[in-house]
């Protein structure tokens, strides 16, 4: 039987314990950087199914907090929509009673041109987009909800020129804006009368329909260019004035309403705060490695794998002539 050299059978125990220590390197390496035991199934032994369930409830906490953070950055956008529509709505309504009622044209006209400026302005806003999602539009997101206020403004006049007298017309517009059969939702509004988002907003909302309708009436009442019956008929203008308060007045509750599920996200997020904290504090007592302790291993291991590589290459050049020598 040949029996190998002793050099080379030590030369391959430590070529064994060379391969051994580089691969606690590599793991005393990635504990030093993460600050986990990488062999949690080693080190746990019977409590692995203890930390899964503290993970699983951290993940499921992300997860949550993704959801509020979209929730929350969607109801912000839609704020900011609804406040500037009110905000360059209001005090149009003033203005047009105050010209009506001092018999002054020009003021008339000027309130007018303003109403429709304003129109123009919350058209713009309420097309309004979060990513590719209209947000005013209800279920049909993909969809431009609100198209040029031109459009409206052509349907109303008509149903002014057709309307005999100021009861058909004020009849007439409530069918119009108010029935889902109606020129609004069927003409002119392109979303959807109800949305599956509970906190989403949309074109056929009365807070909203008010304030569209009203500024509608006021921006055809320019006398240099209004319908004959809203010309002849100044109190029709003068509800569509006071109309266009009360619409204001609701949208404000509506910006309330959401305001208050703003709070109720805010409410939840400080809540998972603190599960966070709770649960990441108890998987952290199952799975951490003092980073400082495995670096001063991984400094160790590092040592003993040079002189491991200095022995090895040592043994290699071993044999009887040098060691006589």
């Amino acid at each position: 039987m040949r029996i190998p050299p002793a050099n080379s059978l030590i030369s391959a125990h430590f070529t064994q314990n060379i391969t051994e220590i580089r691969q606690n390197i590599a793991r005393t390496a990635e504990e030093a950087t993460t600050g986990r035991h990488s062999d949690l199934a080693a080190h746990l032994s019977g409590r692995v199914g203890t930390a899964m369930i503290s993970q699983k409830a951290l993940e499921d906490i992300g997860f949550q907090r993704e959801q509020l953070s979209q929730r929350e950055a969607r109801l912000d956008v839609a704020q900011r929509s609804m406040t500037f529509v009110h905000d360059r709505a209001l005090g149009i309504d003033i203005k047009m009673q105050q010209s009506i009622g001092f018999g002054d044209l020009v003021g008339q006209g000027l309130a007018a041109r303003d109403a429709k400026a304003a129109l123009t302005d919350a058209f713009s806003a309420l097309n309004v987009r979060f990513g590719e999602r209209y947000l005013f539009a209800g279920d049909a997101t993909a969809t431009q909800p609100f198209p040029n206020p031109d459009e409206l403004l052509a349907d109303i006049r008509q149903i002014a020129d057709a309307s005999a007298s100021p009861a058909v017309f004020t009849a007439s517009l409530e069918t119009y804006f108010n029935t889902p059969g109606g020129g609004w939702q069927q003409n002119v509004y392109g979303g959807t009368a109800t949305a599956s988002d509970p906190e989403g907003v949309t074109g056929a909302d009365p807070a909203l329909v008010a304030v569209i309708s009203s500024l509608a009436v006021l921006a055809l009442a320019d006398p240099a260019d209004s319908p004959v019956l809203i010309s002849q008929n100044p109190d029709l203008v003068l509800t569509a004035a006071q109309q266009l308060t009360s619409g204001l007045t609701s949208l404000t509750s509506l910006r309330g309403d959401r305001g208050v599920a703003q709070e109720q996200i805010t409410m939840r997020q400080e809540s998972l705060d603190i599960e966070e904290t709770i649960f990441t504090s108890a998987f952290n007592a199952l799975t951490a490695r003092d980073q400082f302790e495995a670096a001063s291993a991984l400094k160790t291991l590092e040592s003993t794998l040079e002189a491991s590589y200095l022995l090895t290459s040592r043994l290699a050049n071993l044999s009887l002539l040098n060691f006589l020598r």
